[in-house]
């Protein structure tokens, strides 16, 4: 079978797109939060866990400390405690108040909007980055790369790569910018709803004419 060429992937990533847009219109970030601080937080949390586990611990975890300066000063046993069930607590609970610690003392309190900044901090690396900028201040900065974006982008063909920054470098080329990051919202949704990791419902898919891997 002859290899797709660039022009033709461009094209039929602009109808995935648009058909994930048609299925889920209501994609969103799933961490519940309120402003940057949170959400930087709450995103570092769900290393490793879902979002619906760290949208458990967030509530009692912003109750006592709902802004940088209060988690700066925070006791690390005392958030080991509140954040344990999202697991890896004790590397957590390091980054978290470090991350409230450098926005403190580097940033007057404030979160920066660059993602030069950002990845200076604790516990804050492209990813992270990529989810602020883009649900916090719509900056569209890049690609959110987690594990349903990379499995879904490859499974569609759109990248061969399994390196996350390779996965959103194949991404940002084929994607309108002002797409970016409700892209990985629609990724997302679709991986929680159809293509699951064992055993995508490609008889449910929309895409399944556009999928490569489409088994039906």
């Amino acid at each position: 079978m002859p290899r797709e060429s660039k022009k033709s992937v461009r094209e039929r990533s602009l109808q995935i797109f648009d058909l994930l847009l048609q299925e889920y219109p209501d994609a969103h970030c799933a961490l519940e939060h309120e402003g940057p601080f949170q959400l930087g937080v709450a995103t570092i949390l769900s290393a490793q866990t879902t979002d619906e586990r760290v949208n458990m611990v967030t509530p009692k975890l912003f109750l006592g400390y709902p802004g940088p300066n209060d988690l700066a000063s925070a006791s690390q046993k005392d958030v080991e405690t509140l954040i344990h069930s999202t697991g890896f607590f004790r590397n957590k609970a390091k980054n978290i108040i470090g991350f409230a610690k450098g926005i403190v003392e580097k940033h007057g309190g404030n979160v920066p909007r660059t993602m030069e900044e950002l990845t200076a901090l604790p516990g804050v690396g492209r990813k992270t980055a990529n989810v602020i900028l883009g649900n916090a201040f719509g900056i569209n900065e890049g690609v959110v790369v987690d594990t349903h974006v990379k499995r879904i982008s490859n499974l569609l063909g759109l990248t061969r790569e399994a390196n996350p920054e390779k996965v959103e470098k194949d991404l940002i080329q084929l994607f309108p910018r002002d797409s970016w990051t409700l892209l990985s919202h629609l990724l997302i949704f679709h991986g929680r709803e159809v293509c699951f990791a064992r055993r995508p419902q490609c008889q449910l898919c929309m895409m399944s004419d556009l999928c490569p891997s489409a088994a039906i």
